[in-house]
């Protein structure tokens, strides 16, 4: 199975920036972070912006918090930017402005899970690691004859996946890799392309006739439009676009059901201050 997924891989992977040879671990870990619930479309020109401004944990520590917040652009969650900050000073002052090699150090970074930490230890230091997002999450569900994979990772699925995980390191970042692309543009979720798998004739869920979804019932569906997080998302395109404090009023008329919740959350979240009637990001006021 590694070599058809391998093959697959070669020739059908997208040419991405960050999987370049020699791309630094700092910046694997910005891909990754970006990536979380994030389109590569909206990831790839934030990517390619901090990586020429902030090119080092160090550089990124010393940046202005509202540089860093009109730098996060449109994707969404704006603290994992504000996280992002807060982990590079800690490489600094913890690790000498290196991302360090372990996954335990890893994880001991603020904003780090176990699929970040696993993420930089493969595509970063090329470590054999066992990496599970939602894509490889998908694939190896099918493969064992599962529509998709439970809504939480559980302990008997993570003891398959890494059952199947290469044990020669060079191949086991390469079936991260090559699973990850599977489940991003061929076994997708809700329209795979089954006639383009390399992996189609072992594939379980096939065999079994597409069984329908066992878990759709413990499933939610993330909405956008009318909710909190779209109402905080347009307060914070407003500010970022804006080089001057913006007055509460305007904000409140633009969005009357939910400007007030949504603005009273920011300043709770410190992605936004206040003096007076006007707000603004943090920072954008220091000389």
């Amino acid at each position: 199975m590694f070599i058809e997924i391998a093959a697959w891989f070669d020739k059908h992977g997208r040419d991405l920036p960050w999987r370049e040879d020699g791309t630094p671990p700092w910046h694997i870990m910005l891909c990754e972070v970006m990536s979380q619930q994030t389109p590569v479309a909206r990831v790839l020109p934030a990517w390619l912006e901090w990586t020429e401004r902030w090119p080092t944990p160090e550089a990124l520590a010393q940046g202005r918090t509202d540089d860093v917040l009109r730098a996060w652009k449109s994707l969404g969650y704006p603290r994992r930017a504000l996280r992002l900050r807060e982990c590079a000073q800690v490489i600094v002052e913890r690790h000498g402005g290196e991302v360090p090699h372990s996954e335990e150090e890893l994880l001991a970074l603020p904003g780090i899970g176990s699929y970040t930490a696993a993420a930089v230890m493969a595509f970063g230091f090329g470590k054999r690691s066992l990496v599970l997002d939602t894509n490889i999450r998908r694939v190896i569900a099918r493969l064992h004859g599962e529509a998709l994979p439970p809504p939480a990772l559980t302990k008997p699925e993570r003891e398959r996946a890494a059952g199947m995980l290469p044990e020669d390191v060079d191949e086991s970042v390469v079936w991260n890799a090559g699973v990850m692309e599977l489940g991003a543009l061929v076994c997708t979720a809700r329209s795979p392309i089954c006639s383009q798998c390399p992996v189609a004739e072992e594939c379980g869920w096939r065999e079994l006739g597409y069984p329908a979804d066992l878990h759709a019932h413990r499933r939610k569906t993330q909405q956008w439009e009318g909710t909190m997080r779209q109402a905080r998302g347009n307060i914070m395109r407003a500010l970022r676009d804006s080089a001057d404090p913006i007055p509460v009023a305007s904000i409140l008329e633009a969005d009357p059901s939910r400007a007030e919740a949504a603005l009273e959350g920011l300043l709770t979240d410190r992605l936004v201050e206040r003096s007076g009637e006007h707000v603004f990001l943090p920072g954008s006021l220091d000389s």
